[in-house]
């Protein structure tokens, strides 16, 4: 069956079904909004994204139940990288009518996957029909205690820069499926179901631990930079320290510009943090409890916002930033 025989409503009404009432949630699908009670003492956090058929991925890199896994999973990180506790979901999306109600249900079926296993409820969203591309809009909201938020702009000089997992696997991946080469399956599963640190983050903010911090979307150098902006201080890479995983070094041999691709790449939606140096351990400690790679790979400095790279000869050069761009570094 396809979406034209079926039709909006009945699609909606099939999914409103399918949704559990979640925690706080007055009114959900069915209304012209929701109605959400926060826990008290607690602050609305809200992150919107998009992902655009041949922009963020292809149908034919990758299936639609793993789509519908990555376009929640890049939401809830951004909330994990605000220190809160993902909630609510709004899914949006506009596909021809010719889609396959079989693509649909699997879609759907990776994303309420994603949500229920951090306990998010889908809560309202739109359909629409689209006269090509696939159009996702994801929206999640969060909370987080009063004034517990984690900004880009609290990065502090003499603060340890820290990194959850390992760098460039995601890239590295698109990279190979670019050149028509099969990646590690290690590699496509963190390029196409991407996993959101959201236990790491929600601690890191509840422990003040993190003093800044962002998700790695854009590459390590653009979003480091972004804090240092924000924060109007320098960072300092060591590059013998940036984490990568065996199965990135496995093809690293045949990838000329691999560096780039653990400095430059995105989507890796690892948490990238600065912390005071008197909470390193703390975090350390915290990534092991939870079994999580935690790595120091640089240092914050006094400056306005710029980005450099030592290397193992002990050599620094600034780094030119050059992560992605929606406009001017498709």
């Amino acid at each position: 069956m396809e979406l034209k025989d079926l039709g909006e409503f009945q699609l909606i009404e099939r999914l409103r079904q399918r949704v559990p009432v979640g925690e706080g949630v007055q009114r959900g699908i069915g209304d012209d909004a929701a109605v959400i009670t926060l826990p008290e003492g607690h602050q609305l956090l809200t992150s919107t994204d998009m992902l655009i058929e041949s922009i963020h991925f292809r149908h034919d890199w990758i299936c639609p139940e793993d789509l519908g896994h990555k376009a929640v999973a890049v939401n809830l990180s951004d909330i994990a990288a605000m220190g809160g506790t993902p909630r609510y979901l709004y899914l949006g999306f506009a596909c021809p009518g010719t889609t396959t109600l079989e693509d649909i249900n699997a879609f759907l079926k990776g994303a309420l996957e994603e949500a229920a296993r951090y306990n998010v409820t889908l809560v309202g969203g739109d359909t629409c029909r689209s006269p090509g591309p696939w159009i996702i809009a994801v929206t999640v909201e969060g909370s987080t205690e009063a004034g517990r938020a984690i900004g880009r702009d609290g990065a502090q000089p003499g603060d340890v820069i820290m990194v959850s997992g390992t760098l460039g696997d995601s890239a590295m991946a698109l990279h190979l499926l670019q050149d028509n080469r099969s990646p590690a399956a290690e590699l496509l599963a963190r390029h196409h179901r991407p996993t959101p640190r959201v236990e790491f983050g929600r601690r890191l903010g509840k422990a003040q631990i993190a003093r800044a911090m962002i998700d790695i979307s854009d590459g390590l150098a653009g979003d480091l930079e972004h804090i240092l902006q924000a924060s109007q201080v320098d960072g300092l890479i060591e590059e013998q320290s940036l984490p990568v995983s065996a199965a990135f070094k496995y093809h690293a041999d045949q990838v000329a510009t691999w560096q780039d691709l653990v400095l430059f790449g995105g989507e890796d939606y690892e948490l990238l943090f600065t912390a005071a140096p008197e909470n390193e351990a703390a975090a350390l400690a915290l990534g092991s409890e939870l079994d999580l790679p935690v790595t120091r790979i640089g240092v914050v400095q006094d400056g306005s916002g710029t980005v450099s790279l030592r290397n193992g000869k002990g050599a620094l050069r600034p780094i030119l930033v050059s992560s992605y761009d929606h406009f001017c570094r498709p």
